[in-house]
């Protein structure tokens, strides 16, 4: 397939990848650039993001260049701010078709996020084919207006013709990060390599690198329950609550509080049951892996997305939904009702894992090179 792609030009591939903002859309872009690199190591590369945010140095640090544009999300509470949003806007356009004529890009990926708003706008706008990854069971704003003249929209859930061409819709899942799915280890070794006891059950806490209040709160409460119910707790607090939540930790030898996890394809393993808000990424990694989850969605999104991404799962019974206005309450019986009944927490995995969609990079790489044959 990639043969045709390649000898018709006298030049290597050159795709553009634009979206960003959160780890969320980050981690799929890069997996997508990888997996290209994988099919054709020549193939020229060039990321566009929003200034300002996370991905102008996680990129880098991948080793791919990176674009930024001066572009900003709306507010929808208060309208007034969105006269500097739409300059900014304005300029992200104009920067977006400089980077066009600059970079003359074969496809335009779009993976969410502020910039591939504009990005992607001005691809289609100069007859450069688009493929959209929406990571979510309920598609952004963005993607939405994108999707008329995209060539293909890549997605993770059933049922996304409400909002796409239908005949332009590929079932790929999200791609997530390599490191997750490569380990091998044992989920009793993975816990002594964390310093857990192997004996005790672990929770995994994970609320985002910047950390969720209702999220740890909602922990905290649960502690003393949980840990004489013979379980540990492995906690990823985010930064912002880093220094109060390390402090509840102490003194308690089965809990480890902690800003960020570096090594969370052991946390993954290790772990019994996890908490976790409802990122679109998250999800796909628990689906690979077949976890029992609680998931409390986070309110303060877009569309409310979250709340759709773990109703898709709880329907399925492959997942427990927490609303977060109820997890201070429900919290901490929901979870030691799942450490007290390990069939529950079987089935919880297995219908997760059900739901996984594997070489979900691959795929879409696989329909971008279909996409290039056609053209």
């Amino acid at each position: 397939m990639s043969a045709s792609v390649n000898n018709e030009s006298s030049r290597p591939l050159r795709i553009l990848v634009s979206g960003g903002g959160t780890g969320g859309h980050i981690f799929p872009a890069v997996s997508i650039a990888n997996a290209l690199r994988r099919r054709d190591p020549s193939t020229e590369i060039l990321f566009v993001g929003a200034e300002g945010r996370m991905e102008m140095e996680r990129v880098p640090r991948e080793g791919y260049k990176i674009v930024g544009l001066p572009v900003a999300g709306f507010d929808r509470k208060r309208l007034w701010r969105n006269v500097g949003v739409l300059i900014k806007l304005w300029k992200s356009m104009r920067l977006a078709r400089k980077v066009l004529r600059d970079f003359g890009p074969d496809l335009a990926v779009g993976v969410g996020g502020y910039a591939s708003g504009p990005m992607l706008k001005e691809a289609q706008k100069h007859g450069v084919p688009t493929l959209i990854q929406e990571q979510n069971s309920y598609a952004g704003v963005t993607n939405k207006l994108l999707g008329a003249k995209a060539a293909a929209i890549c997605t993770a859930y059933p049922g996304m013709e409400r909002f796409f061409p239908a005949d332009r819709i590929i079932m790929t899942g999200n791609p997530v990060r390599a490191d997750i799915l490569k380990s091998s280890v044992s989920r009793a070794d993975a816990k002594r390599e964390l310093g857990f006891d192997p004996e005790r059950p672990l929770i995994l806490v994970v609320g985002g690198s910047l950390g969720a209040r209702t999220v740890n709160e909602s922990v905290a409460a649960g502690l003393d329950a949980w840990t004489a119910a013979g379980a540990s707790v492995m906690w990823q607090t985010g930064k912002f609550y880093a220094a109060e939540c390390e402090k509840l930790a102490q003194g308690r030898p089965n809990v480890k509080a902690t800003p960020f996890i570096s090594r969370m394809d052991l946390a993954y393993r290790a772990a019994d049951i996890v908490v976790s808000r409802a990122g679109a990424g998250t999800i796909s990694e628990l689906q690979l892996l077949g976890k029992c989850v609680v998931l409390i969605p986070s309110p303060n999104v877009a569309e409310d997305h979250q709340r759709k991404n773990a109703e898709a799962l709880a329907a399925r019974d492959a997942a427990v939904m927490i609303l977060d206005a109820d997890a201070r309450a429900r919290l901490t019986p929901t979870v030691l009702s799942l450490l007290t009944d390990a069939p529950r927490r079987e089935s919880l995995e297995a219908n997760c894992r059900a739901m996984a969609l594997t070489d979900a990079d691959t795929r879409i790489v696989n329909k971008i090179y279909e996409i290039l044959d056609r053209k």
